[in-house]
């Protein structure tokens, strides 16, 4: 090394150094939490509880986001650990306009891009690699879901309403997801975080669902504060709360979703030795009767699915079934009132149809596909969509909304046979791509295999229900899905087998 190298090497920090970095960014950020604390509580005193809380707030938001900026994992971690308690609470509920879960994304996002940029001023490789495989196809897929909807609109002389615009931020929002979380998790340590924020906030939605279901008062009440049928201007009657578990995503679907995947997540990783066994004990119970609990039908066939895929492709959890049979009829037991409940609906809502035989709910569905949706379809309609809002005005009064509960008609009502053909190409891509590293070991081999069965009940689910833009289970599967790519790109590995490793960009800090 020359003399001019030496020179122009950046010093390296002692260990001392950096323990007293930390040491003062903690003292500001507790500094600024009290003077912040003191601010509020004077605005209180001058004008208002109002003002108080706006306050707090705002610095709230602003710790967030420098936390973020400084530590970007944080960023992952925060909305994660948050995701299923927030998202079910209904826009302008607590925040204008956007549910509580967007919004601390987009506080935590901020921060996270304010400091990555911070980070390339200073010379440091913060930018994830791209990763043709999937991000292409992604990319695609995206612009099929948001732009081409709106050139659709405007193809036929239509201009776009403001809730034509609102219904394509879902899919934009885990885009979002979907690049900060490559930015962010990308170690084998980090991962396991991120699978422990999964599974043990999915395990809590899981317990809410059970006792929601059970009837119990305390959780019945807290639930018709917030998060009583949050995609309605109504609160739903407490009677009707204990019917399925919606929880605290405030829909039984995206309970039942958010469960399911967090239940495979746990059953993954302990096909690998991860978490400890009675962790993994404790919450495969309280996961387990938490999927019976969401009272949904199509949470009870990816369950099934899973379950297949999963003792095909690990041997041992077949020769371990019969050890934890006991505590799958406890999880039965304990979850039997929301199912029988669901199956006490067939039949009961007798027509004389050949479909009378279909519960209720069910042929109150298939009535708004046959009368309120498939009427909208013509040649060009089904060519390029009818509109980038799936969500109706319902014609009775006993009702205010309704909702398009087809996966396979969801694409072609918003996108036409472009935004199918796009999510096509996208889940056969992801498929292939996952095939090299379904046994891998570690972390992000167990996400690799819950994201394999994730995405292939994904697909049997679409034909009955639209469920990748779900709350909750959407973040989910995108979470997923950039912690494989990004696991693929380091590892040098595409679908058609392994390529030279290449060199690995610049560490980012740990949170």
């Amino acid at each position: 090394m020359t003399e001019t190298e030496v020179r122009s090497a950046p010093p390296q920090r002692t260990p001392a150094a950096r323990e007293a970095k930390r040491d003062r960014r903690s003292t500001l950020i507790i500094a600024a939490a009290v003077i912040g604390t003191g601010i509020a509580s004077v605005l209180g005193a001058l004008f208002g509880p109002a003002a108080a809380f706006g306050t707090v707030g705002a610095l709230f938001a602003v710790l967030l986001a420098t936390v973020s900026g400084l530590y970007p994992s944080f960023a992952t971690y925060a909305y994660l650990a948050t995701l299923p308690f927030l998202a079910g609470i209904g826009r302008d509920v607590l925040l204008p306009l956007v549910r509580p879960n967007e919004g601390l994304l987009v506080v935590v996002m901020g921060g996270a891009v304010i400091g990555a940029y911070l980070r390339l001023l200073r010379g440091d490789e913060v930018r994830p690699r791209f990763y043709p495989p999937v991000d292409l196809p992604l990319a695609v897929f995206l612009l099929m879901a948001t732009a081409w909807p709106l050139a659709s609109l405007t193809l036929r002389g239509l201009v776009p309403t403001g809730e034509e615009y609102a219904s394509l931020l879902p899919m934009t929002k885990l885009v979002g997801i979907y690049f900060l979380v490559r930015y962010t998790i990308t170690t084998e340590q980090r991962i396991l975080r991120a699978i422990r924020l999964i599974v043990w906030p999915g395990a809590g939605v899981a317990l809410i669902a059970v006792l929601q279901t059970l009837k119990f008062g305390p959780v019945l009440a807290l639930l018709s504060t917030l998060w009583a049928g949050s995609d309605s201007s109504a609160a739903a009657p407490k009677e009707a709360l204990g019917e399925r578990g919606s929880a605290t995503l405030g829909s039984p679907i995206a309970t039942g979703d958010f469960v399911i995947i967090s239940l495979i997540l746990v059953l993954c990783c302990g096909t690998r030795g991860l978490l400890g066994r009675r962790e993994r004990l404790i919450l495969a119970v309280i996961l387990g009767t938490g999927v019976l609990a969401a009272g949904q039908f199509s949470t009870w066939i990816a369950a099934a699915v899973s379950f297949a895929l999963l003792a095909w492709r690990f041997p041992e959890l077949r020769r371990q079934s019969r050890k934890f049979a006991p505590l799958a009829l406890v999880a039965f037991v304990i979850g039997a009132p929301a199912f029988l409940g669901r199956l006490g609906g067939i039949g009961e809502y007798s027509t004389g149809s050949a479909l009378s035989w279909l519960p209720e709910p069910e042929q109150g569905r298939l009535d708004n596909l046959l009368h309120m949706y498939l009427p909208h379809f013509d040649w060009l309609t089904t060519l390029i969509g009818v509109s980038p809002n799936w969500v109706l005005q319902a014609p009775e009064r006993w009702r205010k909304v309704i909702y398009l509960e087809s996966g396979v008609l969801w694409f072609v009502w918003v996108g036409g046979i472009p935004l199918l053909l796009a999510f096509g190409w996208l889940s056969l891509r992801i498929l292939r791509s996952l095939k090299p590293v379904l046994g891998h070991p570690g972390p992000f081999g167990a996400t690799a295999s819950c994201l394999d069965i994730v995405w292939r009940f994904l697909l049997v689910l679409t034909i009955i229900d639209p469920h990748l833009q779900q709350r909750g289970g959407g973040d989910l599967i995108f979470t997923l899905l950039a912690i494989v790519v990004t696991g693929l790109d380091q590892r040098g590995i595409t679908y058609e087998g392994f390529l030279p490793p290449r060199p690995q960009p610049g560490a980012v800090p740990a949170a």
